[in-house]
């Protein structure tokens, strides 16, 4: 199944995220069930969110990416929606 994570940051994170995002981008190598991914930008150009699309067995499966993931464990997120996606067009 497809799942898709929206993450917002908490507001004047941009540090935190700079800080861990070799370690999130390692998570998303190593793991392997990342199908595509990539920041929300702010009017700004800044990144501010995420949004990821795991393909897993379950969404607990997807939970525990999500909790393991380097951006999630530093506190980087106000909220975290997982929600299964059916992908139709692309």
């Amino acid at each position: 199944m497809r799942v898709a994570l929206v993450c917002k940051d908490k507001p004047q994170s941009l540090h935190i995220r700079q800080e861990n995002r070799p370690a999130h981008l390692e998570h998303i190598r190593s793991t392997g069930v990342v199908e595509m991914a990539g920041p929300f930008l702010n009017e700004g150009g800044e990144m501010c969110g995420s949004l990821v699309i795991l393909e897993v067995e379950t969404l607990d499966q997807a939970r525990d990416w999500a909790a393991a993931d380097p951006y999630a464990r530093a506190g980087l997120f106000e909220s975290v929606q997982i929600t299964e996606w059916k992908k139709v067009i692309g």
